[in-house]
C-alpha cells in the first residue's frame, strides 16, 4: 500500500512477523515468569500480554466497522477493559498465549478480507479521535512492537525493524512538531534521516531504535547524543499521542 512508504506493499506482512515473535516469547514463558514484573510499574508481564490481546480484539472490532459499516456488536469501554486485563492476567502462560494467537489470526484474517475502498472509511479510537482504517495496522503494529519490549525478557529496541523505526518517527515528531515540543532536529544516523521541529531548543542524535527508544519513554536520554547534557532535554510526553494534524474527533462530520 503506498500511504506506507517504508513498509513497501506489504504492511499486514509486518504485523504477522512482529505478532510471530511475540509469541515465541510468550510461548517460552513459565507461570512463574508470566507472574513477574514486566517493565511497566504495577503490571506483570501477564498484564502486559493480556493487555495486547484485548488491544488487538479491539482492533479487530475496528476493521469490522470499517468493512461493514456497522458495529459488530458491543464495544467494551475502558472500565471493562482494565477489568478484563486484571482478570486474564492471571491466566496460565499457556492460556494467555492461546488467546493471544487466537486473537491474531482473527486481525490478520480480518485485514486480508477488507476490500480495498474501505481502508479510508474512518472509524473512532477509544479516546475518541478518528482515523482512517488504514492506521489501525500501524496502531496493531506499535503495540506489539513496543509492548513486546515492555515485557522484560531481552527483547530490546534494538530488535525493532527499520522499518516500524522509520514509521513510528516520522508519526510521532510530526505529532510533536504541531503540538511545539522544544526540539530544534532529531537525527537518526542509522537511517540516514533527519527531522526539523522547532526554530529553538535540543538537538538529539542517535540510531533510530534509541531515539525512538527515548521518545517512547522506555530508554533514557543518555544513550543519545545531544548537544546539552541529558538532564536538560526536555522530556517527551506521554506516548504514543494521536497524530497531529490528524482526522477529527468521532463526533465530528466526516
Amino acid at each position: 500500500m503506498s500511504r506506507y512508504p517504508a513498509f513497501g506493499d506489504d504492511v499486514i506482512g509486518y504485523v504477522v512477523g512482529s505478532g510471530a515473535r511475540l509469541l515465541r516469547t510468550a510461548a517460552r514463558l513459565s507461570d512463574t515468569a508470566l507472574r513477574a514484573p514486566s517493565a511497566l510499574p504495577g503490571w506483570t508481564r501477564g498484564h502486559v500480554l493480556a493487555h495486547v490481546a484485548h488491544a488487538v480484539d479491539a482492533y479487530v472490532w475496528l476493521l469490522g466497522l470499517a468493512h461493514t459499516g456497522r458495529e459488530p456488536g458491543p464495544r467494551a469501554g475502558a472500565a471493562a477493559l482494565a477489568s478484563a486485563v486484571e482478570r486474564d492476567a492471571l491466566l496460565s502462560a499457556d492460556s494467555i498465549a492461546a488467546r493471544l494467537r487466537h486473537d491474531l489470526h482473527r486481525f490478520t484474517a480480518r485485514a486480508r478480507a477488507m476490500p480495498a475502498p474501505t481502508w479510508e472509511r474512518l472509524v473512532p479510537a477509544q479516546a475518541g479521535w478518528r482515523h482512517p482504517a488504514w492506521y489501525v495496522l500501524l496502531r496493531c503494529l506499535r503495540e506489539l512492537e513496543t509492548h513486546h519490549l515492555d515485557l522484560g525478557t531481552g527483547y530490546g529496541t534494538e530488535l525493532w525493524p527499520d522499518a516500524y523505526v522509520a514509521w513510528a518517527l516520522d508519526d510521532t515528531l510530526a505529532t510533536l512538531r504541531a503540538r511545539s515540543f522544544p526540539l530544534a532536529s532529531v537525527e537518526a544516523v542509522d537511517l540516514g534521516r533527519a527531522w526539523s521541529l522547532a526554530p529553538e531548543g535540543a538537538s538529539v542524535a542517535g540510531a533510530g531504535h534509541q531515539v525512538l527508544g527515548w521518545l517512547t519513554g522506555r530508554t533514557p536520554a543518555g544513550t543519545l547524543t545531544a548537544d546539552r547534557p541529558a538532564r536538560l532535554l526536555p522530556r517527551p510526553p506521554a506516548w504514543p499521542q494521536p497524530p497531529l494534524p490528524g482526522w477529527g474527533h468521532a463526533g465530528d462530520e466526516p
